[in-house]
């Protein structure tokens, strides 16, 4: 998950602490989300002859990471220096060097990355969730689309908010999140907020503001940011029950 800047449902910078960067490598548990998740987004990168791709949500640098892995060209966005500190750190230990690593705001992206354009730009972990406001997550989106060279890909993910508004939320803990011994819920749901807290094993709590996006929603919010041949995979499957997964992937490109 990302950290975002200068939101209106507070700060990300100032909720994603050193403190709570610390933690977040246990409620990811790294090894069994790679073995779940990361050849699926290889391969869907590999598809398309993707070799450059800017993770713009990279938190403590689990995908970047295992994409870099296995050979792409990786350059680690987050709107949180200290998710970032982090994920160099952890790509320093298992002997990975990003091609560049740097704080980013979504609705600037092209500029921060000096108008480079990428092969694919991944999104994951629930994080485009953070951003509040309508016009934000338009903006956001048409610089990601500015980014990406003619015919390049977006993979954007989040929580499955249709079945959590719908129903209630549940979680059978298999994807993205799938650290042990940590409680992770909403303490606060509606249209307008999803207010989810954490509680690790030695005592720390932390509690993060996100938008419940709707499915059809961040479909309309692509097409009209000028992306095409939108798809969708729920937990990493095609064709998927709406209600019955935990986690939606939208996968969208740039016109040629």
């Amino acid at each position: 998950m990302s950290a975002v800047l200068n939101l209106n449902r507070g700060n990300q910078q100032q909720q994603y602490t050193a403190t709570f960067a610390e933690h977040w490598d246990d409620l990811v548990g790294w090894e069994a989300r790679l073995a779940r998740e990361g050849h699926f987004y290889a391969r869907l990168l590999k598809a398309q002859d993707c070799r450059k791709v800017v993770d713009v949500a990279t938190g403590t640098g689990v995908n970047a990471v295992g994409l870099a892995q296995v050979g792409f060209e990786v350059t680690a966005t987050d709107g949180s220096e200290n998710m970032l500190a982090k994920a160099r750190e952890n790509a320093a230990a298992r002997g990975i060097h990003f091609a560049d690593s740097k704080v980013a705001d979504w609705r600037h992206l092209d500029d921060a990355l000096g108008h480079e354009q990428f092969d694919a730009i991944v999104c994951l972990g629930n994080s485009f969730t953070h951003l509040f406001d309508h016009e934000d997550r338009r903006d956001a989106l048409r610089a990601f689309n500015r980014v990406l060279r003619p015919s390049g890909m977006l993979v954007i993910d989040q929580r499955n908010y249709d079945r959590m508004l719908d129903h209630g939320y549940d979680s059978k803990h298999e994807l993205c999140y799938t650290g042990e011994g940590i409680k992770v819920g909403p303490v606060e749901l509606n249209p307008r907020l999803a207010k989810f807290e954490y509680s690790f094993a030695n005592g720390s709590v932390f509690q993060l503001n996100m938008y419940p996006l709707r499915q059809d929603y961040l479909t309309h919010l692509l097409e009209d940011a000028g992306f095409v041949n939108v798809e969708r995979y729920g937990d990493l499957q095609r064709p998927y029950d709406r209600q019955g997964v935990d986690f939606i992937q939208q996968v969208a490109f740039k016109a040629a």
